[in-house]
């Protein structure tokens, strides 16, 4: 059985309190989720928007996804071995990065209480060391060349 959340979401914010099924986020071209874990097949075919996971993802993670940004919780140190990197690179935090996961999080135990949300944000600067984020290597490369466009501009 699969079960599809953020199913080709376009736009909006969720806060899901709990681990989501297989196919989380598939096809997410503008909604901003966070979650925490997933299944199988996260983030397939993502094309925009902002997913945080503050826990595990199954299999197969960012297959396909070609923008938006998403930021795993990787406690355990397994992440990397079920993401397909096909498509993506997994990358260190930026202090920008940092700003959005906090405000995200914070946000998310507000509509929630979760435990876990509370417990990263009391630690929060030791707990970024524990943090991926998964960013497409054709976005990337996009906003490179726009920001040389702007720079070139100047």
């Amino acid at each position: 059985m699969q079960i599809l959340a953020f199913y080709g979401a376009t736009s909006g914010e969720a806060f899901i309190r709990g681990k989501a099924g297989e196919r989380f986020g598939v096809r997410n071209s503008g909604a901003s989720v966070v979650v925490e874990g997933v299944g199988d097949h996260g983030c397939e075919y993502m094309t925009g928007g902002q997913v945080v996971i503050l826990g595990d993802t199954g299999r197969n993670f960012a297959a396909g996804m070609s923008g938006g940004i998403a930021y795993v919780y990787d406690v355990k140190a397994k992440f990397a071995g079920n993401c397909n990197k096909e498509m993506i690179d997994l990358d260190p935090l930026t202090a920008e990065d940092a700003q959005q996961l906090h405000e995200a999080i914070t946000r998310h135990y507000a509509y929630t209480g979760s435990t876990v949300a509370r417990f990263v944000l009391d630690d929060f600067d030791n707990q970024l060391k524990n943090f991926i984020k998964v960013f497409p290597k054709d976005y990337k490369k996009a906003l490179a060349e726009k920001k040389q466009k702007v720079e070139a501009k100047k």
